[in-house]
């Protein structure tokens, strides 16, 4: 990410810095920026039966019939793929005669940082084990003399910094007090954000709980008295945003500070924010972090963090530039939801860096590393801007994750297009009308292959259908004879036979034991309704048995008798 003001002076006169304000930013431009930076003419929803809408992102299947209308379904629509990559660091390779030379000059240099850096995490985790020492009562603010010792592990962090070729790094503006906004966020580019807060600052952060295990860096994020989450666990979630909110209201404590995005980037867009910063609704200082650089890109994307290191370990000098922004406070003269004070803050730093924003989020990073774990052969591929997703479908990253998985058994192609058979095969449909529909459901550009994209917002939708849980209950209480709470493999054969009529006994069985998810040999109705929802779009096999039984109209009258 090339910076203009790298031709500018590093250390520039400044006239020294001017009162803090408190930043308003106005609905609309929020809502503009909404409309021209979320991929442009870019949408997904259900859609009117029969319309037609083609902006040059997407194409509704409305020309073949839809075998999901008996649950309400209007037709699909399934918006184009965003082309841009939150995680490509561009400069992974080593390229040019330039950085080869400078990668061999640099070598016995980089051998004496990284003694240096060992010295360093040393000296500050020594120190830190003697501030942490004897310390009980963890939830009550660091005592001010354990705080003095901290001292020597914020400047082993600098050094750090130091060995890592921050030689200096250049500040605009300066921190707010702490009474004047209890609470920071700041984009996440790389490792070297929160060693440099950790210096700058030393704040209380919020981390995931596997930080805790990591050596040396565990004992010192304990030290600024972080907040764990489990980003999956609704629980630890809650519980993370009460401490922000308890920690933010005393001045007792330090600061708090988050990464909104929830995961680093390459700096070039700014993600979709998680609301943990928001929710309390304390006035909150945005931070922006640069790293101007032509060769290379520091930024913690696609690369792994061995080879991070040894990259800044070659380099001459790494750039860094860091903003502190205007204040943003939440209006006290109205009530604002948390996702509207998340969004004039996001525009205030996508302002500030003069990037785009998306809706990309952690899941997308879950799945670009199983496709890159799959050695798909372009895993950005397989990026659906999740935070999107989840508004629209109200599906879980790890719902994301086990689509994929599903989707990636289909042998996608180089270009990550999946073709008929393939897809039957997973599935365990054969050819036929019925399974032809399904297809072409998903497929909404007619070019005879679907999409990662396609598949999962046609099986979300279906799963988001009104009457899709109604209709899973009663597939299965039509399916079960007797008095038994299970279903058998003659009794499922019965069911779907009207909807595939030529299943031979293999076909049948492969059938089944996709719904027999223990191998017990019979379905139980929790077995029915995993499979159902880990495969939506078989709920089309039982689409003549319910209209035999009156569905939806069933559906229509039993809650009427419930309200």
């Amino acid at each position: 990410m090339a910076d203009p003001d790298l031709s500018s002076p590093l250390l520039p006169s400044q006239p020294s810095d001017p009162p803090h304000l408190i930043l308003t930013i106005h609905d609309s431009l929020s809502h503009n920026n909404n409309n021209n930076n979320n991929n442009r003419g870019s949408c997904v929803n259900r859609n009117r039966q029969n319309s037609h809408h083609n902006n040059g992102n997407s194409i509704i299947n409305s020309s073949t019939k839809n075998p999901y209308e008996f649950l309400g379904s209007k037709g699909l629509e399934v918006c184009g793929s965003s082309t841009v990559d939150p995680f490509l660091n561009k400069t992974g390779r080593i390229e040019g005669l330039y950085e080869w030379l400078k990668l061999v000059v640099c070598l016995p240099v980089a051998a004496v940082r990284l003694v240096l850096f060992g010295v360093c995490l040393l000296i500050g985790f020594v120190a830190t084990k003697v501030a942490l020492y004897g310390w009980k009562d963890t939830q009550s603010p660091m005592p001010v003399w354990r705080s003095r010792i901290m001292w020597i592990t914020r400047i082993s962090a600098r050094c750090i910094l130091f060995t890592f070729g921050y030689h200096w790094i250049r500040r605009k503006g300066k921190p707010a007090p702490r009474e004047t906004a209890p609470i920071v966020v700041s984009n996440h580019v790389s490792y070297i954000e929160p060693i440099f807060y950790f210096y700058e600052l030393f704040p209380t952060i919020v981390a995931s709980e596997s930080h805790d295990s990591i050596p040396f860096v565990g004992t010192i994020i304990r030290a600024m008295q972080v907040i764990y989450v489990n980003r999956f666990s609704p629980p630890s979630r809650k519980h993370a945003v009460n401490e922000i909110k308890r920690k933010a209201s005393s001045d007792r404590f330090p600061r708090v500070l988050l990464f909104p995005e929830g995961t680093t980037t390459n700096g070039r867009i700014l993600m979709s924010f998680q609301l943990g910063a928001f929710i309390p609704g304390y006035p909150i200082q945005p931070v922006i972090v640069r790293y101007p650089h032509v060769h290379f890109d520091q930024s913690w994307g696609n690369i792994s963090l061995a080879k991070l290191m040894f990259r800044m370990f070659t380099q001459f000098h790494n750039f860094m530039e860091v903003e502190y922004l205007p204040v943003v406070s939440p209006h006290t003269n109205q009530k604002e939801t948390a996702v509207h004070f998340a969004k004039r803050t996001s525009h205030a730093l996508a302002t500030g860096l003069n990037v785009i924003q998306t809706s990309h989020s952690y899941g997308d990073l879950m799945l670009l590393m199983k496709a890159i774990e799959s050695k798909q052969e372009k895993p950005s591929n397989y990026m659906v801007e999740m935070a999107k997703v989840q508004s629209l479908f109200h599906i879980s990253s790890l719902e994301a994750v086990d689509f994929l998985d599903k989707f990636l058994l289909m042998n996608p192609n180089p270009s990550g297009c999946v073709k008929f058979h393939d897809f039957l095969k997973v599935l365990r449909l054969k050819a036929c009308t019925l399974s032809e529909e399904i297809f072409s459901f998903i497929d909404v550009e007619k070019s005879g292959t679907i999409t990662f994209k396609q598949f999962l917002f046609g099986s979300a939708h279906v799963m988001k259908l009104p009457l899709f849980r109604q209709a899973c209950e009663l597939a299965f209480a039509e399916c079960k004879s007797g008095g038994n709470n299970y279903i058998l493999e003659h009794e499922l054969e019965n069911l779907i036979r009207p909807a595939i009529p030529d299943l031979n006994a293999d076909e049948v069985r492969e059938l089944f034991n996709l719904f027999d998810s223990d191998s017990d040999g019979e379905i139980s109705k929790d077995d029915f309704s995993t499979c159902l929802r880990k495969n939506p779009l078989l709920i089309a096999l039982f689409i003549p048995c319910l209209l035999q039984k009156g569905f939806p109209e069933t559906c229509d009258r039993i809650l009427e008798e419930v309200v």
